[in-house]
């Protein structure tokens, strides 16, 4: 009966205390980003040929962009909504991967940049347990839109590719050209035996023209 009771908790009872804070947070975060958003920095404007270090542009890059920067806040603290619209998702994203952060919802590896600047943002979050965020992953195809709203805005991005890799793959968490968000959940379910991946690249968003060129200027070097 201990066994069934156990198990039981770990499917269902921890759905409701995910909740219950995913609730909170949703409601806390929209006065949050409001907030923040009155306090941004000012866009940091490029000189594109300089940046690419050429003297003529290629034809879909304009000749100055602007990079709208923006940091994590502190371990544990809500920072953005996550929203997949095939499988349902619509979470509130958490700073940190730890234990005790991804029990309230999908969490942002702080050691990479933040959803919507460039390189690779991970994220990582339950398949099973704790609201089971990322329960329906492998029902994603490519061409399938994830997006994540900050307070600088709204970032869409495109699935590109899905893999199935081991849990020392930490290559998935490597820099990238361009502006990527690669997510990451057990697999398959009800174990942890491996990881499923999914990558996807961004396509709109305050940043877009900025990832673009970041993609030209850095591609060769990743």
């Amino acid at each position: 009966m201990f066994i069934f009771g156990y198990v039981g908790w770990q499917l269902f009872g921890t759905d409701l205390v995910t909740a219950g804070v995913q609730s909170e947070a949703q409601v806390e975060l929209v006065d949050s980003l409001e907030e923040s958003r009155e306090d941004l920095p000012d866009a940091e404007e490029f000189d594109s040929a300089e940046y690419l270090e050429i003297e003529e542009l290629p034809n879909d890059v304009e000749e100055t962009v602007e990079n709208h920067p923006e940091t994590a806040p502190p371990t544990g603290e809500a920072l953005g909504f996550m929203r997949i619209p095939r499988i349902g998702v619509d979470q509130v994203i958490f700073a940190g991967v730890d234990k005790k952060t991804l029990k309230s919802g999908p969490g942002y590896m702080e050691r990479t940049p933040v959803p919507g600047q460039v390189g690779n943002s991970v994220i990582s979050g339950h398949r099973t347990t704790y609201g089971r965020p990322f329960f329906d992953f492998d029902l994603l195809v490519a061409g399938d839109e994830i997006e994540v709203e900050t307070a600088i805005g709204v970032h869409t991005y495109e699935v590109k590719e899905i893999q199935i890799v081991d849990p020392t793959a930490i290559w998935v968490t490597d820099p990238r050209a361009g502006a990527w968000l690669t997510l990451t959940t057990c697999h398959p379910k009800f174990s942890a035996r491996q990881r499923l991946v999914v990558f996807a690249e961004l396509v709109d968003g305050p940043n877009l023209d900025f990832s673009k060129l970041h993609k030209e200027r850095f591609e060769d070097e990743f």
